[in-house]
């Protein structure tokens, strides 16, 4: 089911045209939600990082840009893709790009946005015991800066990444920042657990600033047994690691099982998966 400026649309209709900026030349960027119970988990924190992606590029913000009218609209498509029944989770695909015009330099900065939903299995999230091997991606690195910490569709890097980790059997890849740092995974911000401290790569890396990453981060700094660092991986650290564990809004907390030679174990990443969910209700709540 698609959302395209407020109006639903089937998925077999057809509304885009190549003048689309976003086809063009990747002006445009997006947010991925679930909703489960009729809410939008962690709303509050896509909204603001949204809107903040959207000053960074230099898009005109709507007026009717408000967090109710959009939450309206995801919620307004998600009913149409769960038949009404709230109990179906849904993940939510929000794009937004600068309309149709100009070459490198826009005519304007209008916005159109499109909200795309789709079933989950699970209204919470679930823990994945099954092996998940992962390798780096070394044929090309990611930049550091800003732009790299925004959810653009320019994401050429992690279509290639998938290429090669499904070419050469594996279940995701690592990539590499052009200081050969360790900043993420395909799809997802990458946690290291030594004992008791967690390592994740800091946003000037050039890591994705996730939402997951952040509500993870927030649990892991109010517990007292665990400390948490934002720091510099090398693929040397990923070695000694007791455990390596993947977070995105769509599966929550996907724990690594294997690195070439070593097998990881999940006691911390199954146990901040719990209380995960237990702050996704409680914002729900």
């Amino acid at each position: 089911m698609v959302n395209f400026n407020g109006d639903i649309r089937t998925d077999d209709q057809r509304f885009l045209d190549h003048e689309n900026r976003g086809l063009r030349y990747g002006d445009a960027l997006f947010e991925q939600l679930r909703v489960a119970q009729g809410e939008i988990c962690f709303w509050e924190e896509h909204y603001l990082r949204l809107m903040a992606s959207m000053r960074i590029l230099r898009m005109d913000i709507p007026m009717k840009f408000t967090m109710e009218y959009l939450e309206n609209e995801i919620l307004k498509t998600v009913a149409n893709c769960t038949e009404g029944d709230p109990k179906n989770a849904t993940h939510v695909r929000f794009t937004v790009f600068r309309n149709n015009g100009g070459e490198y330099l826009p005519v304007a900065n209008e916005v159109s946005f499109i909200i795309e939903a789709d079933r989950l299995p699970a209204s919470f999230y679930v823990f994945d015991e099954s092996p998940y091997e992962v390798e780096l991606f070394k044929d090309y690195y990611a930049n550091a800066g800003l732009l790299a910490t925004l959810t653009t569709n320019n994401r050429i890097l992690n279509v290639l990444g998938s290429i090669f980790a499904k070419e050469n059997g594996y279940d995701d890849c690592l990539l590499l920042n052009t200081n050969k740092q360790v900043v993420e995974a395909l799809d997802g911000n990458l946690f290291m657990v030594n004992g008791t401290t967690i390592t994740t790569p800091p946003i000037l890396d050039g890591c994705l600033n996730g939402t997951l990453r952040h509500q993870v981060i927030a649990i892991i700094d109010k517990l007292e047994d665990l400390i948490l660092k934002e720091a510099s991986i090398s693929p040397f650290d990923l070695q000694k690691a007791d455990e390596l564990f993947i977070t995105n809004v769509t599966v929550g907390i996907r724990p690594i099982t294997h690195y070439r030679k070593k097998h990881f174990e999940s006691t911390v990443a199954k146990s901040l998966l719990g209380k995960l969910n237990a702050v996704a209700r409680f914002q729900k709540n």
